[in-house]
């Protein structure tokens, strides 16, 4: 059997819905995505969702800004609710980051960003039931929160399909055809070959092991991360999501109330298999969270855990994304998220329909060769000016 499509996306999660999107946006619909098994059925639906503009990467920063629009106006671009929930982000830092958060914040401005330094006692409105005490300096984005990224992959492939793009689920693409050093096409696990003029391989953690088949060395680590979900037992009313970088903790309130805790500490990481990992936390992991929230929420005088999941990030060594060309020509890779793909997604699908109809990224803000693949190579990581202590992987 064959297929034939302009451009080909292997992976349904949510870079290849956004990536999509953004090409049918421009009205390039001879467009072909390829996922094994149902859109956002990856790990995109194991996302925190948190929204936040707070990177000390500018570019980072700058895609944060352009996933915020498309968040903050879904109703209007996709028609329906995709489940953005406005809180408000709060980042709290104590006195070893406070020089690096008023760079940040100043780098972040330059940029479109909307953020403020506030100070405890603002912070201490929004959530009473915290002890604030070792914090030095917080930041806030009133225009921050959280999403649903299921939904968010939802809404986007439909929109992409509305507008002509064709979406094949339940197979898997088994080889990426070349001739010489350009790729072709790709072959599925069905037996269809799909000739393509350019190829883009969006599937995450599962991307390294795909690709190194034909020479193409994507530096990632596949890490598992744990979740745990809480009953304050208070209500909470009204909070935003809260990155506490003194416990290493984030938080971020659900619409039922309870409250999710993730983990900012990301200095000691342990390997997973995507496709064989518990997918719940540790006891472990329970142990410590009972200890960060305990000493964070000390208002949670009833809390009680309600559950844990988990899900596994697509690490890179400088834990920012591969948005790339490659060295083989027609052959472009959307990978090593790290923990950030929800929030950038939609800038993440216009970077790529840049790079497939232009080569280069249309937004100076944007360089596209802060996420080229040869970086490492280079060993020229794309790192923050701004590092944070204890939190410097994901800032």
């Amino acid at each position: 059997m064959s297929d034939t499509a302009e451009v080909v996306i292997v992976g349904g999660g949510i870079e290849g819905a956004a990536a999509a999107w953004a090409l049918s946006q421009r009205g390039i619909t001879d467009v072909l995505v390829v996922e094994r098994d149902t859109v956002g059925s990856g790990m995109t639906g194991k996302s925190s969702g948190i929204v936040r503009c707070h990177y000390g990467v500018s570019s980072l920063a700058a895609m944060a800004t352009v996933g915020l629009e498309v968040f903050e106006n879904a109703q209007a671009i996709f028609g329906h609710d995709i489940g953005f929930h406005q809180t408000g982000y709060v980042v709290g830092v104590g006195e070893a980051n406070v020089e690096s958060l008023r760079k940040s914040l100043a780098a972040q401005r330059a940029v479109g960003v909307q953020t403020e330094e506030i100070d405890v006692a603002d912070v201490a409105e929004m959530w009473p039931h915290a002890d604030l005490e070792p914090f030095a300096a917080f930041a806030h984005e009133s225009r921050g929160g959280f999403g649903d990224g299921y939904r968010t992959a939802q809404a986007l492939a439909v929109s992409a399909r509305e507008a002509g793009v064709r979406i094949r689920q339940g197979v898997a693409m088994t080889e990426l055809v070349l001739d010489g050093d350009r790729a072709v096409g790709v072959r599925l696990a069905d037996d269809t070959e799909v000739t393509a003029g350019t190829v883009v391989v969006a599937t995450g953690v599962w991307t390294r092991d795909l690709l190194s088949p034909c020479g193409i060395d994507v530096p990632i680590r596949v890490v598992r991360e744990q979740i745990v979900m809480i009953s304050p037992g208070v209500d909470l009313g009204p909070v935003p999501v809260f990155s506490d970088l003194v416990s290493l903790q984030y938080i971020r309130p659900e619409p039922g109330g309870e409250v999710l805790f993730g983990n900012s500490d990301l200095s000691h990481v342990r390997d997973a298999d995507p496709d064989d990992y518990p997918n719940r936390a540790s006891e472990e992991f329970v142990d410590a969270t009972i200890d960060r929230v305990g000493t964070r929420f000390p208002g949670f005088s009833d809390a009680a855990i309600t559950g844990s999941y988990a899900g596994c990030y697509d690490v890179t060594p400088d834990w920012n994304p591969v948005i790339s060309r490659t060295g083989i020509d027609g052959l472009i890779v959307a990978a090593g998220f790290s923990g950030h793909g929800f929030k950038i997604a939609p800038a993440v699908g216009k970077l790529i329909a840049d790079l497939v109809t232009d080569g280069r990224s249309a937004d100076p803000r944007i360089p596209e060769t802060d996420f080229r693949l040869s970086r490492f190579a280079e060993d020229d990581l794309l790192k923050t000016p701004y590092p944070y202590v204890g939190a410097g992987e994901m800032r």
